[in-house]
């Protein structure tokens, strides 16, 4: 990718407002006049609509896209493709949203007092690379995860206020062990409560060793992924390719994204803010990260 070249003193911005069916766009000059406001959908084609219109006004130097880890997406990999700068924009205050009321102008061309638009948190998250390949597989990861903890759960409910030999055939199994007695239970028909209770715990154990192998089998896919993008990260005490994965999807593909101490705290939200009031001087955690 070969990055535009602009002349600054001619060069305009962009800001866009992101929602999931359509993007509102703002074109700005270099010293944050608002030169035009457009909206348009949120497609490829509506992508490429926005660019030309935006670089109607003159070369464009930079667009700032709120979203860009959401729904604004593919419209930053689309800028970033034509080779121009994207920075992500953050979402203004809570309270001055309220204050304003719904039917103030949209935030793409919000202005500072005496300043141009806030040009945000710098480069988004690449949205192409290995990482996004991780991040994907994460999600499905993570939840087949919780959904397996959820259905063991749900089996040791069930035997706990099921019949009395159920309960003392079970209830001392570890997690493995009893997901693979439940899968291969064979109930006979008897006692109706007693037999349905055994079919419903058979059919919880075939779900965890569905999710089981599901898990494998994404293990399978992103192991390779993480250890060839962060193999120094392995070989740290501790830190397992779960782990791994966790750290590269924070940090994105932009490296500059964990560029100090400080950014690794704000992202484990575990950097001081000031609240202090009166008299007493204090600090609190940011819990604005990921702990």
């Amino acid at each position: 990718m070969t990055l535009t070249i602009v002349d600054e003193a001619r060069a305009i911005t962009g800001g866009v407002d992101t929602h999931a069916g359509s993007h509102m766009a703002a074109a700005l000059d270099r010293i944050g006049g608002l030169l035009g406001v457009q909206e348009f959908p949120a497609t490829p084609d509506g992508y490429a609509r926005l660019l030309a219109w935006l670089r109607g006004f003159g070369a464009v130097s930079l667009v700032g896209i709120e979203g860009t880890g959401s729904y604004g997406a593919g419209l930053s990999r689309y800028i970033t493709s034509a080779g121009i700068r994207v920075a992500g924009v953050d979402r203004s205050d809570r309270q001055d949203r309220r204050r304003a009321g719904k039917t103030r102008p949209p935030r793409c061309g919000q202005r500072r007092p005496g300043g141009p638009v806030r040009a945000g948190i710098g480069a988004p998250r690449g949205r192409d690379g290995v990482v996004e390949a991780i991040r994907a597989l994460m999600v499905a990861k993570r939840t087949a995860r919780a959904q397996r903890t959820q259905t063991i759960n749900q089996a040791r409910a069930l035997i706990l206020t099921g019949p009395d030999d159920v309960r003392a055939r079970f209830t001392s199994h570890v997690p493995a062990g009893l997901v693979a007695e439940l899968a291969a239970l064979r109930p006979r028909p008897g006692s109706m409560v007693r037999y349905h209770t055994l079919l419903s715990l058979r059919e919880l154990g075939r779900r965890a060793q569905f999710l089981d192998a599901q898990l494998e089998r994404l293990d399978e896919l992103s192991v390779p992924l993480v250890t060839a993008r962060a193999p120094g990260l392995l070989r740290l005490h501790g830190v397992g390719p779960d782990t791994a994965a966790v750290l590269l999807i924070a940090a994105g593909d932009h490296p500059g994204r964990l560029r100090s101490e400080a950014a690794w705290a704000h992202l484990c939200a575990s950097a001081p803010i000031p609240a202090s009031s009166g008299k007493v001087t204090r600090h609190r955690l940011n819990r604005g990260g990921d702990r």
